[in-house]
């Protein structure tokens, strides 16, 4: 029983803490991006929302080191997930291109 306990105490740490990591602050992601490579089109991350190809999609964002996961909580992509990772400061890559900041 006590065992039990332990686990479920430990489960609801885990799901708080993971809960707290994300948020609806893009940061390092913030403002207006140009994607080159497979597809490319602008990006905007704002707060608890991104904006392309003149769609806006409600996000959640996590980061983890030089990555943001971008989690979509809404529409047809919902519970999907992105990874950013910050390349520099203006620069950034993911799977489908890199990206360069193009306005805050």
């Amino acid at each position: 029983m006590v065992k039990i306990i332990r686990l479920v105490v430990a489960a609801a740490f885990a799901l708080t803490i993971d809960a707290c990591n994300r948020s609806a602050n893009p940061g390092p992601l913030a403002g207006k991006w140009q994607m080159s490579g497979a597809l490319p089109m602008t990006i905007i991350f704002r707060s608890g929302e991104t904006e392309s190809l003149g769609i806006i999609e409600k996000v959640s964002y996590r980061t983890e080191g030089s990555d943001v996961l971008v989690t979509y909580t809404d529409g047809m992509a919902k519970g999907m997930a992105m990874r950013y990772t910050m390349t520099g400061a203006d620069s950034a890559r993911t799977e489908l291109g890199s990206l360069r900041r193009v306005g805050k």
